[in-house]
């Protein structure tokens, strides 16, 4: 990935972070945008989030965030000015859902180290 797809992956993660952070939709949750990656031609952007709460939760925010695309996409072309405005799609990312439940296994097989054994 060259440095300019970087700057330009970085600057939608950080517009559309404030811009979902504003939608009234109640269909969206506590959403975390972990990462975009753009196409080179800049036509389609995948926008990879994590969402708080159960499965049922999660399917109800990307839902949300899919119906909200052309309003974070105009928002996407005000601040940005892109050649472009890129298609938005929305992919729920397991990552940090992932790294916490390996935290959880860690710490239940590590021995208690306040343990005086």
């Amino acid at each position: 990935m060259t440095e300019r797809m970087r700057r330009v992956n970085e600057a939608l993660r950080e517009v559309l972070s404030e811009g979902i952070a504003g939608l009234k939709d109640p269909r969206i949750g506590f959403v975390t945008v972990t990462g975009v990656d753009t196409s080179p031609d800049l036509r389609q952007a995948t926008v990879y989030v994590s969402v708080l709460g159960a499965e049922a939760k999660q399917r109800a925010t990307l839902a949300g965030l899919q119906s909200a695309h052309g309003v974070l996409q105009s928002r996407v072309n005000r601040e940005l000015r892109l050649k472009r405005t890129p298609q938005l799609t929305f992919e729920y990312d397991p990552t940090i859902e992932r790294g916490v439940r390996l935290s959880r296994l860690i710490d239940e097989l590590a021995p208690d180290e306040h343990d005086p054994d």
